[in-house]
């Protein structure tokens, strides 16, 4: 006798939601029992529905893809977490990984293998993207340490030394050595140059 996987969906765009709502319909084994548009809602929602699989975009408001599966890893240690999102990036799957997702799937992945994927991450089994794994094993580790992506992170966003130090609460001279180091690690020659490059690789 088969038995019914609960989803949850999670991604900011409700047409998004509402496509991947329909093609897990199709499938008889699989029932969408949640859509969320927001990280901060993942956990209290797949509680209340039951959800078995989570399935989590990375770019979202109130908690990013990643920071929920790991809060799904920690407060509800029986459902499975699935990432699937447009941005794939090697340090993104890296990430995922680490903070318990069972998955990382790009959206464009035909339906059929979407539903197989939740399938397996259900079954207790990982499921990752075959290009991204071959990636993230090409590009290695993350080599930013914690404060140099926090650093790194919001020079995104411009701005002198002196403000990002405001931000991160560190002396202007601590901030301007993590930037050295990361344009170091990244192999560019500006701080916007090393935020973009380690945005684009998902280290951020």
């Amino acid at each position: 006798m088969s038995t019914t996987i609960r989803v949850l969906l999670a991604d900011d765009q409700a047409l998004v939601r509402g496509a991947l709502a329909a093609l897990l319909a199709l499938e008889s084994d699989l029932e969408v029992v949640a859509e969320v548009g927001r990280g901060d809602e993942v956990v209290a929602r797949a509680r209340e529905s039951r959800a078995d699989v989570c399935l989590l975009d990375i770019e979202m408001p109130g908690l990013d893809g990643i920071a929920a599966a790991a809060a799904v890893r920690d407060q509800l240690p029986g459902v499975r977490t699935l990432i699937v999102t447009t941005f794939g990036r090697p340090g993104y799957l890296r990430r995922a990984l680490e903070a318990g997702a069972s998955g990382f799937v790009v959206k464009d992945t035909p339906a059929r293998q979407l539903a197989d994927a939740v399938r397996k991450v259900h079954a207790g089994l990982r499921v990752v993207d075959p290009s991204l794994a071959t990636e993230s094993l090409i590009d290695g580790a993350n080599p930013l340490t914690e404060r140099e992506r926090e650093v790194l992170a919001v020079a995104l966003g411009g701005g002198t030394v002196a403000s990002i130090a405001a931000v991160v609460h560190l002396s202007a001279g601590t901030v301007r050595n993590h930037l050295s180091s990361a344009i170091g690690k990244t192999g560019t020659s500006t701080r916007a140059e090393a935020a973009r490059v380690a945005q684009d690789r998902g280290w951020l």
